[in-house]
């Protein structure tokens, strides 16, 4: 069963007086379970395919379902509510707040959901040891490496039960080490717990952690990577 199907998905900016396609009729499916990653030079439109796939950005055209259900033209207000209910986010830059402790950064998306008290931390610190962590949740981001920090991304993504898990060059900031700790708890986490993860990134040697690669060229999908 597919958990999100794009058709026909083009978006378009207005800089001045020109108007930039940064994609051009993208379509594509992603099933329950999938492990997928996208490649593309810089400007192949790979950023706003992810966004529009986390309901950070709307299409110009197209349709765009999530869960069966049509996300194109929702408020931002039901946009949010996906995000926070089906979405965990991970990025090159940790985003973690400097003056939180790593429970108390993974803890900020249970807040949104109403999760309170005692289920709160106990929420958080389970998602800490499930990815190596259950001795850093007191360190605040300074005190802790960037693959540390990723880590504490990555828990903050998973707290809340997602669905999907979208990464924007999870590994750019990180050494060759970190990165493959780091994709291997994606591995994990989609091998186990059956999470969707969609990235975005540069390096082919994390591509292949996927079982299949879309190349974005100048807007579009240029040819699919089936991953043995």
């Amino acid at each position: 069963m597919s958990l999100l199907e794009l058709k026909d998905i083009t978006r378009k900016y207005k800089l001045g007086q020109v108007q930039v396609t940064a994609l051009g009729g993208v379509s594509l499916s992603i099933e329950n379970g999938e492990y997928v990653s996208i490649m593309g030079p810089s400007g192949s439109g790979k950023s706003t395919l992810l966004n529009i796939i986390g309901c950070l950005d709307l299409p110009s055209t197209g349709t765009y379902k999530l869960g069966g259900k049509h996300v194109e033209s929702l408020k931002d207000s039901q946009l949010a509510d996906i995000r926070n209910q089906q979405i965990g986010f991970v990025f090159q830059q940790f985003h973690l707040l400097p003056n939180l402790t790593a429970q108390e950064n993974v803890e900020l998306p249970l807040i949104y959901k109403g999760v309170w008290g005692k289920e709160r931390g106990k929420k958080a610190k389970e998602a800490l040891e499930s990815v190596g962590l259950g001795d850093r949740v007191s360190h605040l981001p300074f005190q802790m490496s960037g693959g540390e920090q990723q880590r504490v991304a990555i828990s903050r993504a998973i707290v809340s039960d997602p669905s999907l898990i979208l990464a924007d060059e999870p590994t750019g900031a990180l050494d060759s080490r970190s990165s493959q700790n780091i994709m291997e708890i994606f591995q994990r986490l989609n091998k186990e717990l059956g999470i969707t993860i969609v990235q975005v990134t540069h390096e082919k040697e994390v591509a292949l952690y996927g079982k299949k690669i879309y190349h974005l060229r100048d807007g579009a999908i240029e040819n699919i990577e089936i991953i043995q």
